[in-house]
């Protein structure tokens, strides 16, 4: 199982690296944003607003956010504004790193039941198997925005938890 801690890292490695995607995206024309590059939502903007429905819809079953106001087939044009997606993911990251920090063993282990859109179904399982998903998600999509920046020349810098996180900021060290 995973701990508190671990999701109050993760939490501040997802914040880090999305400044530093967002940052390298900012280098780009929005031309160069939204082109087909073959990833599985489209292109940078489409996989970065998929990336933070993702976030919004499991927030909104861990913490009461609103859920997206779109269904997954359409998450990449969620937020069609650059400015605005780059103004709701640092307003969201803000949002999951308070929660992180609030998460205790107790809350991690008790069950989430929700209705799944893609399951069709009722769904029950233990919180802290559904938070670890949401952090994998989130790194899974951002390794695919980091290839096609990287593809487009834009750089973000390091990317290993290692050289990103400041365990002593978090008072993990």
């Amino acid at each position: 199982m995973i701990s508190p801690d671990w999701c109050r890292m993760m939490a501040a490695y997802n914040s880090e690296m999305n400044r530093r995607i967002y940052g390298a995206a900012d280098t780009l024309d929005d031309t160069a944003r939204r082109a087909e590059r073959g990833a599985f939502w489209g292109g940078i903007h489409g996989t970065l607003a998929h990336l933070l429905w993702g976030d919004t819809i499991w927030m909104s079953r861990f913490d009461g956010w609103g859920a997206p106001p779109v269904g997954m087939k359409d998450s990449p044009r969620m937020i069609e504004d650059w400015g605005a997606l780059r103004t709701a993911r640092a307003a969201a990251d803000g949002r999951i790193e308070s929660w992180a920090g609030g998460l205790t063993e107790a809350r991690l282990a008790a069950p989430l039941t929700w209705v799944s859109a893609a399951a069709k179904r009722e769904m029950t399982m233990p919180l802290w198997f559904t938070v670890a998903h949401v952090f994998n998600h989130q790194t899974h999509h951002r390794g695919q925005v980091h290839a096609l920046l990287t593809a487009a020349g834009a750089a973000t810098g390091d990317t290993d938890i290692p050289f990103v996180v400041d365990l002593a900021a978090l008072h993990l060290a």
